[in-house]
């Protein structure tokens, strides 16, 4: 009789568990945001809305541009103390580059697509693809995943930015498949602060010289930094293009000159000032910031 009783309040204990477990789930769970295609009664579509938060999950990245030439910069991470440094910034051609924030994975397959794109156009055409036309044509390809049944968006946001007849440009590409374009821009974590620090030195670095446009750029990034951080020869990438410039990557040892630029404070003041390549592995951000999902370790 007794050991009836202990099975029948297990079995209750069971159930009660089991019920709570439904209850939670059906809480959290949407049913707008099975699928690409199923619009919510608000007009939103969820499954767009939860890859433009991965792009925030990313650490940032910043463009911006004057009458001459157009830069990229943007904050590596490492997943650990053993691990390397992931790629932020990406060649497409000589006159062409992207940064990134999100899931490298998809970059990898969007910047494939836009070398090949421009691979087409010097054989086809003999001539340097148009930044805009690439821009577009990534937008429509994102645009497909928003659309259809069965697929998904991209998880990563696109900062392109390049030179030619026309001058230089700086573009956004978002998962939803919309694109800009800008004098200034900064995606990914913590992007906010450096959108902030732009909007008010806009004026500044329109008309300014290249050393000029690299130090806003890098005052911007670094204000995408927890206070306890500083930007290094090492979690730091700069990108440049321009007239008469081809695209450049710029990393390690050669970035410090630029580094260095940020002895003349601009902006919100930061202790220590510009960190030198001395200093630079004592102050290396190894560890994602907690807000980095897990399926974003890298941008």
């Amino acid at each position: 009789m007794e050991e009836r009783k202990s099975l029948k309040h297990l079995a209750n204990s069971v159930q009660y568990s089991v019920d709570m477990m439904v209850e939670f789930v059906a809480e959290f769970r949407n049913q707008y945001d099975n699928d690409v295609s199923t619009w919510s009664p608000q007009g939103r579509i969820h499954q767009v809305e939860y890859a433009v938060e991965a792009v925030k999950q990313g650490s940032a990245a910043i463009g911006l541009r004057n009458k001459d030439y157009a830069v990229l910069l943007a904050l590596k991470r490492s997943s650990g103390e053993l691990a390397s440094y992931q790629k932020k910034l990406i060649k497409i051609d000589e006159h062409m580059g992207i940064g990134i924030a999100g899931l490298t994975s998809d970059a990898r397959v969007l910047s494939n697509f836009m070398r090949t794109e421009a691979m087409k156009s010097k054989m086809l055409y003999d001539r340097p693809l148009p930044v805009q036309r690439i821009v577009t044509a990534i937008a429509d390809k994102a645009q497909v995943n928003t659309q259809q049944y069965g697929r998904r968006p991209y998880g990563v946001g696109l900062l392109v930015i390049g030179y030619d007849e026309t001058g230089p440009h700086l573009y956004e590409c978002s998962p939803s498949g919309t694109s800009f374009e800008y004098h200034a821009m900064s995606i990914g974590a913590r992007s906010q602060s450096a959108k902030t620090y732009l909007e008010s030195h806009y004026q500044d670095f329109v008309e300014a010289p290249l050393d000029d446009l690299v130090r806003h750029g890098l005052q911007a990034l670094r204000d995408t930094l927890q206070q306890d951080k500083e930007l290094n020869i090492h979690n730091t990438s700069l990108g440049i293009v321009g007239k008469d410039k081809d695209f450049q990557i710029i990393e390690g040892e050669a970035l410090q000159q630029y580094l260095d630029l940020l002895g003349t404070e601009t902006g919100r003041t930061r202790r220590g000032g510009a960190v030198t390549a001395s200093q630079s592995v004592a102050a290396d951000e190894t560890v994602p910031a907690p807000d980095v999902a897990p399926m974003d370790t890298d941008a």
